[in-house]
C-alpha cells in the first residue's frame, strides 16, 4: 500500500521516466537469456542493456547484428520492444485496461497526455484507441506487401515473418533490420516495391497519430488543424528538399549514388531523406557519403519526426516555430502566424526550450565521446545526434564504441525519445506559482 502511495505521487513525468527504465531493463534481462541467442551463449549485460535501450527507444543503433546473433525468440523480443517503445508503454497499459473494460483514471489521462504531447485531456482514450487501430492496420498491409515481395527471394514462411517483423520496425521509425551482416535495405535499392512501402511506413509513423487521425477523418470533415497542416507542409518541404541536395550531393559518388542509374539514383535520393527522420533504414552505404551529405543529414536527424509520433528529434513543429520566429523578426512583427493563426508566446518558449536542450545534449556528448573514442569527430557527432533523434543511422562507429561510449549513447537514445524537457521535469523539483514578478529590464542584442 505504501508503495502504492508513493507512486501516485509520481509526477507525469516521472513516471514515464521509471515506466521506460523498467522495459528497458526486463528487455534487457530477457535479452541475456541464453536462449534468446543462436548461439546460446548469453549476451553481455552492457550489449543486452544497448538493444534493450535502442529497441524501446525505436532507434536501430546495433552492437551485434539482430538477424545473425539473435534467435527467433530474441528477434521477436525486440520486436515486442520496438511495438511497446514506438506506442508507449502507457498506451500499451491502456489498451489492456480497455480491453478489461477497466475505467481509465484521471491520473491515467494526465499521464497519456504527457505521453501522447497533447495539450489537452479531452478525447485522449478515444485517440488511444485510434493509435494502436491505426498502427495495426498499417502493419499488417504493409507486412503483407513486404511478404510478397520477398516470397521470391527466401522461402515463404520466412518471408512472412520478415515481413510483419520489418513492417513493425518501420513503422514505428526503428530501423532494426534482419538481413544480417549491418546491410539494411542496401540489396534492395532499385526494387520500387520494397523502397516506396517502407517511405511510405517511415512517413506514417513520423508524422504522428493526430496527423493520420485527422486525414483518415478528412473525407468527412474537409479540414484539417492547424498542427497537421504545418506537420505535412514541413514533411513535404523537408522530403523534397533533402532528396534534390542528396541527389545533387552524391549524383557523381562512386560509392554511393554514382554507380547507379537515374531510377536507382532518385529511390536513393529520396529513401536516404526520408530515412533521417528517425527510421535508420538505408538503402546506400552511409560511410560512403561525403562529408557535406552527412552533416546535412545530421541536420535533418536533428529536426527528426513530428510531434505525437513514433520518432524523435526536436520535432518539426519546432523547427518551424524557431523559423517563423526568424521570419517574424526579420520582417519587424510580434506574432509568429501559420495559416492564418497566432502562435502564443508560451509555444515559442517551449520550441526555444527544447531547441537550446537538445543542442546543449548533443554537443555536451559529442565532446566527451572525442575524449574517451577513437574516431573522428564527424563520426562521433554523427552517432550522437542519430542516438538522440533515435534514428538509428551509423557510419560505424557504434560497432567500436567502448562501454562507457555505448552506456553515453545509451542515455541519449532515452533522453530523445522521452524529449529533453520531460527528461528536464523528471529530474527537476517541482516547482510551485510564482508570487511576484521582477521589475523589467532591458539588454542589449545582437
Amino acid at each position: 500500500m505504501k508503495l502504492n502511495v508513493q507512486w501516485m505521487k509520481l509526477s507525469p513525468p516521472r513516471i514515464l521516466v521509471l515506466g521506460f527504465a523498467g522495459i528497458i531493463l526486463l528487455g534487457t534481462l530477457l535479452l541475456m537469456l541464453p536462449v534468446s541467442s543462436r548461439s546460446g551463449v548469453s549476451l553481455p549485460f552492457i550489449d543486452a542493456l544497448f538493444t534493450a535501450t535502442s529497441a524501446v527507444c525505436v532507434t536501430g543503433l546495433v552492437v551485434v547484428d539482430t538477424g545473425t546473433h539473435f534467435s527467433v525468440l530474441g528477434q521477436v523480443i525486440i520486436a515486442i520492444l520496438i511495438q511497446i517503445g514506438g506506442l508507449g508503454f502507457m498506451t500499451m497499459s491502456t489498451l489492456v485496461a480497455i480491453a478489461f473494460k477497466r475505467r481509465i483514471s484521471l491520473r491515467e489521462r494526465l499521464i497519456l497526455q504527457e505521453a501522447m504531447n497533447q495539450n489537452t485531456m479531452e478525447g485522449i482514450v478515444r485517440l488511444i484507441r485510434k493509435v494502436v487501430a491505426y498502427s495495426l492496420i498499417l502493419e499488417a498491409v504493409c507486412g503483407t506487401l513486404f511478404a510478397i515481395r520477398w516470397s521470391f527471394d527466401m522461402p515463404f514462411g520466412q518471408a512472412i515473418y520478415y515481413g510483419y517483423w520489418h513492417a513493425i520496425s518501420m513503422f514505428n521509425n526503428a530501423g532494426f533490420d534482419m538481413f544480417g551482416d549491418f546491410r539494411s535495405l542496401t540489396g534492395y535499392v532499385y526494387d520500387p516495391l520494397v523502397n516506396f512501402t517502407a517511405m511510405f511506413l517511415i512517413v506514417a509513423g513520423g508524422i504522428g497519430f493526430i496527423v493520420l487521425s485527422d486525414l483518415v477523418d478528412y473525407p468527412k470533415t474537409r479540414k484539417l488543424s492547424l498542427h497537421s497542416k504545418v506537420v505535412l507542409l514541413t514533411t513535404g518541404l523537408l522530403i523534397v528538399f533533402g532528396a534534390l541536395v542528396i541527389f545533387v550531393f552524391e549524383f557523381t559518388n562512386p560509392r554511393t549514388l554514382g554507380g547507379l542509374n537515374w531510377g536507382g539514383k532518385l529511390l536513393g535520393s529520396f529513401f536516404q531523406s526520408i530515412t533521417p527522420r528517425t527510421a535508420g533504414a538505408n538503402t546506400i552505404d552511409i560511410a560512403g557519403l561525403r562529408q557535406a551529405t552527412q552533416f546535412f543529414i545530421i541536420m535533418l536527424m536533428f529536426i527528426g519526426a513530428s510531434p505525437g509520433s513514433t520518432g524523435g528529434g526536436i520535432k518539426t513543429t519546432t523547427f518551424m516555430i524557431m523559423i517563423g520566429a526568424v521570419i517574424a523578426m526579420m520582417r519587424g512583427r510580434e506574432d509568429i502566424v501559420f495559416f492564418r493563426y497566432r502562435l502564443a508566446q508560451e509555444r515559442i518558449f517551449k520550441a526555444l526550450t527544447i531547441t537550446l536542450l537538445a543542442l546543449l545534449l548533443i554537443i555536451t556528448v559529442t565532446m566527451v565521446l572525442t575524449m574517451t573514442e577513437d574516431s573522428g569527430f564527424l563520426m562521433i557527432l554523427f552517432e550522437t545526434t542519430s542516438a538522440f533523434s533515435t534514428v538509428g543511422l551509423s557510419m560505424g562507429l557504434t560497432l567500436k564504441l567502448t562501454a562507457f561510449g555505448k552506456l553515453m549513447i545509451c542515455f541519449m537514445m532515452f533522453a530523445g525519445r522521452l524529449g529533453p524537457i520531460t527528461l528536464a521535469y523528471a529530474l527537476g523539483q517541482k516547482k510551485g506559482k510564482e508570487l511576484y514578478k521582477y521589475p523589467e529590464g532591458k539588454m542589449i542584442i545582437g
